[in-house]
Parts: C-alpha cells; structure tokens; sequence
C-alpha cells in the first residue's frame, strides 16, 4: 500500500471507531438510569438506604447524563476501538510479532477489564472509610458529577495499574530484563508496588491500597514465571 492509501485506511477505521464510540454513548444516554443505579451501588452499600444524590445546581443532572454517555460510549465500544486498531496494525508485523500481538492484546483488555471490576467492589468499602474520617456527626450527601469523577479516576487508576504483568513479560520478551533480575529485586519490588499503591489510590483507605497492591504483587511473580516459559 501507498502512503496515501495507509492514510486513507486509518481515515476510514477511525472514523468506524468514532461512529462506534457517539451510537454506543447514544445509547448509554438512553440508558441513562440502569447505568447511574449501577454506579450508585457502592455508595447504597456503603449507606443502605440512604444513598440519594444531592444536586445543588439545575444544570448538574443534564451534566450527569452527559458524561456517562460519554464514558460509557468510551466503554462499549473499546473492542471495536481495540479491533480497529489490530486490523491497522497486523499487515506491518512480522509473524513472530504477529504471534505474541494476540494474547498481548487480548492479555492487555483482560488485566484492564479485572481492575476496573476490581476497583468497582473496592469503591464501597473505600466510601465507608472515608465517612468514618469525617465522624458520625457528618450527614453525606453526595453530588453524583464529584462522586462519578472520583468513581471513574479510580476504576480508570486500577485498570491502567493492572497492565503491570502485560509491561513485564514485553521487557522481558525485548530482553531489556530477565526473569532472574525481576526475581532478584522482589524485595525492591514490593516496596516499589506498596509506594504506588499508596500514592495512586484515588480514595486513600487502606482497603483499597489492599486491593491493588496484593494483586500487582501477584502479577509481579506471575510475569517472572511467563517470562521464563516464554524465553525458553
């Protein structure tokens, strides 16, 4: 293919993916209220029965609906995005490439998909702590736009956290380390991995920094063991 003809390919499939991502935040704006109960559970669980929004200014439930169009088309359509951007990409592999793109790709939306699951059932407990710093003398209304944004960074925190492993085994495949220097530095490792969980936890309750530092532990011994069969 001409250089013309590579533009006008990645012309057309972002213009697939862009249609894909307003159809798809289309219908999330339909949807409207089944995806706002969803995002509410946490906080219900946190605060059974009393789990009710406060809007203090008229144009805050229009901005609600907006952003979760927004997200939520970014979400539905992401394995359109993911496959477009695959079939734009295939042709320039070689095949050993071509052989190791697939489960990195599938590897990569996999570990994105367990964080934001991950940081879904840990938002509640999250909620529940950061009411019991401010006492029992506080009443928690919450404005749903401050409460989805903190909702969203942190689903958005442990999906990008949870790639760790998939940035692993690549170093290790470009051979930039080895498994035996990974397995060397463990204890550095884990120090480094209880630091960031610390500082990236969008909430700060320790539950949280839990459940994103064991995991990330976890994958960290997991991409050793990867990287060695991989290598062989």
């Amino acid at each position: 293919m001409t250089l013309a003809e590579h533009l006008a390919e990645a012309r057309q499939r972002f213009l697939i993916s862009s249609a894909s991502i307003i159809v798809l935040g289309i219908a999330a704006f339909m949807l409207y209220s089944p995806i706002l109960r969803i995002l509410q559970q946490p906080y219900c669980h946190a605060e059974p029965g009393h789990c009710q929004f406060l809007v203090t200014n008229p144009l805050d439930g229009l901005t609600l609906r907006i952003k979760i169009a927004f997200f939520g088309g970014l979400l539905f359509a992401s394995p359109i995005v993911f496959w477009h951007v695959w079939r734009f990409i295939t042709p320039g592999l070689k095949a050993a490439e071509r052989r190791y793109a697939v489960p990195f790709v599938s590897a990569s939306f996999t570990f994105f998909a367990a964080g934001v699951v991950v940081a879904y059932f840990s938002f509640g407990h999250a909620i529940k702590f950061l009411q019991s710093i401010g006492g029992n003398t506080l009443v928690s209304y919450y404005n749903p736009n401050q409460y989805l944004s903190l909702f969203v960074m942190m689903m958005f925190i442990f999906g990008v956290t949870f790639e760790f492993p998939v940035v692993l085994v690549a170093l290790e495949l470009a051979r930039i380390v080895t498994p035996r220097q990974l397995l060397h530095s463990w204890r550095y490792a884990l120090i480094a991995i209880t630091i960031a969980a610390a500082v990236f936890t969008p909430s700060g309750d320790p539950l949280s920094m839990l459940a994103l530092a064991v995991p990330l532990t976890a994958f960290y011994f997991l991409a050793i063991g990867v990287g060695k069969m991989l290598r062989r």
